[in-house]
């Protein structure tokens, strides 16, 4: 009797774990499509909600994305640059390669008047963006990398930047609308890219 009610409580705590994290992408796939359309204030919540749930989510495209990452940028953009840091911080403690949030992570240290340590950031972050789609172009060229950045419009925006970080006496309007640019844009390249994929694979498989 102890080992049936045991399995019994194994097998409810499997489920609502399962639950949990079908709720949880739920809140994720909400936030990002509030935030893809500007409501920032519902994408806030959706996050922060996904994150209270499950503080170590990773929304799964090619490019891996924490909770915290979204979280943050999502702060970033309604101006809570205190709480973005922390978020952002958190994001990179969980993964150093969240470039997205490093950028994200230099354009609020920039805002809070940190630029030093903002330009090292937005640097780091938009070279490894650009590294990531250069890579992805490479590696999975006849798959899902030929539907990342397909004009180059986003590696295009970076070098520009990038070359303006270069000189001396920085245009900081110019570097941060280039960054929330590139964060927006590589966002919304997932789900297009996703599009293209499927669209392609449909066709493809047309008898």
């Amino acid at each position: 009797m102890k080992s049936v009610f045991s399995s019994v409580l194994f097998s409810l705590a499997i489920y609502l774990s399962g639950c949990g994290s079908i709720q949880t992408a739920g809140e994720v796939t909400q936030g990002r499509q509030a935030f893809l359309i500007g409501n920032n204030a519902a994408a806030l919540a959706y996050f922060q909600s996904a994150a209270q749930r499950d503080p170590d989510y990773i929304f799964e495209t090619p490019l891996r994305q924490g909770v915290w990452s979204y979280v943050g940028r999502t702060e970033y953009v309604v101006g809570r640059f205190p709480q973005a840091r922390q978020s952002l911080e958190r994001a990179l403690s969980a993964n150093r390669r969240e470039d997205i949030a490093r950028l994200y992570l230099g354009m609020t240290l920039a805002r809070e008047g940190d630029r030093q340590r903002g330009l090292k950031e937005i640097e780091g972050g938009m070279r490894g963006i650009h590294g990531w789609l250069e890579d992805l172009s490479q590696m999975l060229r006849f798959s899902a990398g030929k539907y990342w950045d397909p004009q180059r419009q986003i590696r295009a925006e970076i070098q520009t930047t990038l070359a303006m970080l270069s000189t001396p006496g920085v245009d900081w309007d110019k570097v941060i609308a280039s960054g929330e640019w590139v964060g927006i844009t590589m966002e919304a390249e997932a789900d297009r890219a996703l599009r293209s994929e499927n669209f392609d694979f449909s066709h493809l498989s047309d008898p």
